[in-house]
């Protein structure tokens, strides 16, 4: 599990590695990511977009940006949390994810930028 808190919005982030949807042969590798974002600012605050970065083991590079994430622009008060699950295909046994979400501070209506942590993508049969 990776967790980063940043600006008052703590990113948790655990993957799963999806055997029975990949087809390695094929050099289809399926992952899913379920994320926990909890606030832990006295204020309220709003998800308005993120924006992904996908590499592979052959250094294939692809980025993901849009509105909210599956979805939803989940609104947060003090000390909440949501929690949602996504994922993605890989060409290869192993990669990694990483990006932002901004956010909106409903108080002062300014915008900010919360890192989702760096995490790995590892299919389980290549493991020891």
């Amino acid at each position: 599990m990776s967790t980063l808190i940043t600006q008052g919005v703590e990113v948790k982030v655990e993957t799963m590695y999806q055997p029975g949807q990949s087809k390695p042969a094929l050099g289809i590798y399926v992952f899913v990511y379920q994320i926990t974002i909890s606030n832990h600012n006295p204020f309220t605050v709003q998800l308005l977009r993120r924006r992904w970065e996908i590499t592979d083991s052959n250094l294939d590079y692809n980025v993901v940006e849009g509105e909210g994430v599956v979805g939803r622009q989940p609104v947060l008060y003090a000390g909440d949390t949501h929690q949602y699950m996504s994922g993605c295909q890989l060409k290869t046994p192993i990669g990694k994810m990483e990006g932002i979400y901004i956010f909106d501070n409903k108080i002062t209506g300014e915008e900010f930028t919360v890192e989702i942590p760096k995490f790995q993508l590892v299919a389980t049969e290549i493991l020891n």
